[in-house]
C-alpha cells in the first residue's frame, strides 16, 4: 500500500496494490499491520456504508468530544468527491479543506483524523461508500457546518441547483459559528 500525506497534517490518501488477472482482482482494504507500520494505530469499533445517488451531498459532519471519530473512507462502487475541514483549533491549517476523489476504479481510501468534519458528494449516477470508525456513533454528540459556507470558498464542481441535500445538512451552522471541540 502507499500513503500520501496531504498538506493538512494528519489526512492520508491510501493507495492499495491491486493484484488484477484474468478473474478480476484482489486487494487487502484493511491490514492492520501494515496501516501501524506506515500510518499508525486505528482501532475500528464501527463500520459503516452508505448508498446515494448522483448529486446527493452529505456533510459536513463531525461528532464532539469525548464521542469523534477518525474515519477511513472509500468507496466500493461509483465515484465522489469527498472533503475533509480541519476543525482543530491550535492547527495551522484550521478552516482549511483537503479534496480527494474516491471511486470503485481507483480503489484509494481518504484517512480523517478526529478533529475533522466529514462530506461528500456523489458524482456517478450511485455511489456506494464504506468506512470504519473507530468510536461509536453518539447522536447526542452529532454536529456540522453547512457545505456552501461563503468564508470556505468550497469548489465542488457542479451546478449547486441539482444538489440533493437533507433538510438536517441545509440547516448546519456556519463554520464561524461552530465551537470547535479540538
Amino acid at each position: 500500500m502507499k500513503v500520501k500525506q496531504t498538506i493538512i497534517k494528519g489526512l492520508a490518501v491510501i493507495e492499495p496494490k491491486i493484484f488484477y488477472d484474468s478473474r478480476g482482482y484482489f486487494f487487502e482494504s484493511y491490514n492492520q499491520n501494515l496501516f501501524i507500520k506506515k500510518i499508525g494505530d486505528f482501532k475500528s469499533v464501527q463500520d459503516n456504508e452508505s448508498k446515494s445517488f448522483k448529486g446527493v451531498l452529505r456533510g459536513f459532519h463531525f461528532q464532539k468530544p469525548p464521542f469523534e471519530q477518525a474515519k477511513l473512507i472509500r468507496c466500493v462502487e461509483g465515484k465522489v468527491l469527498d472533503v475533509a475541514l480541519d476543525l482543530r483549533k491550535n492547527s495551522l491549517t484550521y478552516g482549511e479543506y483537503e479534496k480527494v476523489i474516491l471511486s470503485g476504479d481507483n480503489k484509494k481510501q481518504f484517512l480523517i483524523p478526529r478533529g475533522f468534519a466529514h462530506a461528500f458528494l456523489v458524482l456517478s449516477e450511485m455511489a456506494i461508500i464504506s468506512y470504519k470508525v473507530d468510536n461509536l456513533y453518539a447522536p447526542q454528540s452529532e454536529s456540522g457546518v453547512i457545505w456552501n459556507d461563503p468564508s470556505l470558498s468550497i469548489d465542488w464542481g457542479v451546478d449547486e441547483s441539482k444538489l440533493i441535500i437533507s433538510e438536517r445538512d441545509k440547516n448546519l451552522c456556519l463554520f464561524k459559528d461552530i465551537e470547535s471541540p479540538f
